[in-house]
């Protein structure tokens, strides 16, 4: 039976395009049951709709509080049933409820704990890493928690680049790394062969 998963996205959908691929690829034993994106206007909706996927708009012009907003978000992703949840760009920290403990994931453009935190996401994390001159830079996929980039780690995938590369082609080169290490880490946890255990990954 394959996972079922929810995926979040706020941008242009490039990681849903990714995890969709593998799984018609077979290389993801999942099915995505449904997309809830953050806004009408992002790419992710036409995205999700060429893809064939169920995609649900909940906005904060739709919602304006912040509260209903959430709740709604939760709801949907309750009735959907998933094994895990995905945010694939989600700009919004989600409340976690027990239930979904464990169960949510994230993936950061950087090694955490570097370059993590509020405010660091997208290009702000790139220009981060080429202003500070450093030579190793990659992606961190872990399971969301109700802080910022502070969840517990599932898999780590490095680069190395020339110091004070441009931002875009930082950018680049950590989404190709993005496109290997979210689709892998989703599967061992599919798998069992990594697991959440009272706030920590395991890998068997």
């Amino acid at each position: 039976m394959p996972a079922r998963l929810v995926v979040l996205a706020s941008g242009g959908g490039r990681t849903l395009e990714n995890l969709q691929n593998h799984i018609l690829e077979g290389k993801l034993d999942a099915r995505i049951e449904l997309v809830i994106v953050s806004g009408s206007e992002l790419g992710a909706v036409a995205k999700a709709e060429r893809l064939g996927l169920s995609v649900l708009v909940i906005s904060q012009k739709s919602y304006p509080d912040r509260e209903q907003r959430e709740h709604r978000i939760l709801g949907a992703i309750l009735e959907a049933r998933p094994d895990f949840v995905v945010l694939a760009g989600w700009l919004q920290l989600l409340p976690i409820p027990p239930e979904l403990e464990g169960r949510v994931l994230n993936i950061h453009p950087a090694l955490l704990p570097a370059f993590g935190g509020k405010g660091f996401y997208g290009r702000h994390v790139h220009e981060a890493v080429s202003a500070a001159m450093i030579s190793i830079t990659g992606c961190t996929v872990h399971f969301a928690t109700s802080q910022y980039d502070v969840g517990p780690v599932v898999l780590q995938a490095s680069i190395v680049i020339q110091p004070g590369l441009p931002p875009d082609q930082i950018a680049s080169a950590v989404f190709e790394k993005e496109c290997q290490a979210y689709p892998e880490a989703l599967q061992a946890l599919i798998e069992g062969r990594a697991n959440w255990c009272q706030g920590e990954v395991i890998w068997e």
